[in-house]
């Protein structure tokens, strides 16, 4: 079979002049392309890499796949770029792997997924979610601890952009203690990020991932744990512990939680797989507070780097190779699309 590689590289160079230095985050290296390639040609297909954008309609134009693999993130600030490859594919009537364009649109947007998880009888943390005013925010910041009081939002409070992954804004200092915070580091987020601002209740408990690989149903993978090395009452997982995660934090796999939490924990995520309509493989996060998993977010279009992907880090420690886990998502597509 002919399997075309979707994905949206990083590119080389510095980074725009007053860029935030996690511009690129979510945008993969060739590690990941050469890596998955591997994979597949050592199944017996042939592989070609198609880019993503311009090129990757031109690519899927000349000479179509028989399946392309997707899992590129699309570039600039648009909450739907993540659906560009998939609504291409639907239009060419080429079958792909993953999420459609609905369902990964949804999630790359926090505030909409809340509602979503919210609506299925999931908890998720009290929140709000505020939008950029029109031009450059010029104020002295006195209008934004009263919002924390009008919504019930008691400090501390975490604030993120509403339509990043990769942990790209979500920073040490987005946890917010003091109402002197509050203000600036939302303006600054805005000013990054060129979006709304998500900011919710700060939950002190266990952060846990799961990974969900195939459909009707999904099956679990497994529960990841995050324990922090320091500081587990003001733990954020954020980029900066993401980059250096062997001395921030210890991965357990599986997590270290009783077994009605592990499985609260899973049976939100399926519901939260299964009411966005999500396919193949996703990834979703929680906090555990007194018992009760509070979901954060799920990401159908989970990073795949062999040596800094979370799905990846979780799939080693329950035993899966690899090849294995590349093959596993590889099978789901197949059989979902009715290939070999």
């Amino acid at each position: 079979m002919r399997i075309g590689i979707a994905c949206t590289l990083k590119p080389g160079g510095p980074l725009p002049v007053g860029a935030p230095d996690d511009l690129h985050e979510e945008f993969d290296s060739p590690v990941t392309v050469n890596a998955i390639a591997d994979v597949f040609r050592s199944l017996g297909h042939t592989v070609s890499e198609l880019g993503d954008g311009r090129p990757f309609i031109e690519a899927v134009l000349k000479t179509p796949p028989d399946l392309v693999f997707n899992f590129a993130e699309g570039a600039g600030v648009s909450r739907s770029r993540e659906s560009r490859v998939p609504a291409v594919c639907e239009m060419l009537g080429i079958p792909y792997s993953g999420s459609d364009p609905l369902a990964l649109a949804v999630a790359l947007d926090k505030d909409m997924t809340r509602r979503l998880a919210e609506s299925l009888g999931v908890s998720i943390p009290k929140g709000i979610t505020l939008a950029p005013p029109g031009g450059e925010y010029d104020g002295d910041f006195a209008e934004f601890p009263p919002i924390l009081e009008e919504v019930g939002l008691p400090l501390p409070v975490i604030a993120k952009p509403t339509c990043e992954g990769s942990s790209k804004g979500i920073r040490n200092r987005c946890l917010i203690q003091s109402a002197a915070e509050f203000g600036p580091t939302v303006v600054e987020l805005w000013r990054n990020y060129q979006q709304p601002v998500l900011v919710e209740e700060y939950i002190v408990g266990d952060e846990v991932t799961i990974g969900l690989v195939g459909n009707d149903p999904p099956q679990s993978i497994g529960i990841m744990q995050m324990i922090p090395k320091k500081s587990p009452e003001t733990f954020v997982y954020s980029l900066e512990v993401k980059r250096n995660w062997h001395n921030a934090v210890e991965y357990i796999a599986p997590a270290k939680l009783p077994p009605d939490v592990a499985r609260a924990v899973e049976a939100d995520a399926m519901a939260i797989f299964v009411g966005l309509g999500c396919r193949d493989l996703a990834r979703a996060d929680f906090r555990i507070r007194d018992g009760v998993p509070y979901f954060l977010e799920i990401n159908p279009l989970p990073g795949l780097n062999p040596e800094s992907s979370d799905l990846c880090y979780l799939a080693y420690r329950m035993g899966l190779t690899y090849p294995q886990l590349i093959g596993m998502i590889l099978d789901a597509t197949m059989k979902r699309c009715g290939l070999g």
